[in-house]
């Protein structure tokens, strides 16, 4: 039985781009979720928890853009 396995510089080249891809993208899933993490585990202050509002305080509306102006119509000269 005859293998023919070959890999040119080509091959070689798309395999390493897929090992740094990859470790690139288990970086940033890693720190990610090491905030998450760390925000869950972190300590608040002693006095922030009675001193912290229960509800969120209501905000006014957006603004309304104003409205757009009419386009001139050119005229015959």
């Amino acid at each position: 039985m005859t293998h023919l396995a070959y890999l040119d510089a080509g091959s070689g080249s798309l395999i390493v781009q897929a090992m740094v891809g990859g470790a690139a993208g288990a970086a940033v899933a890693a720190k990610l979720y090491w905030r998450r993490l760390a925000a869950r585990l972190r300590r608040q202050p002693t006095g922030a928890a009675e001193s912290a509002p229960t509800h969120r305080q209501p905000t006014e509306p957006p603004a309304t853009a104003p409205a757009a102006r009419p386009r001139r119509q050119p005229t015959d000269t």
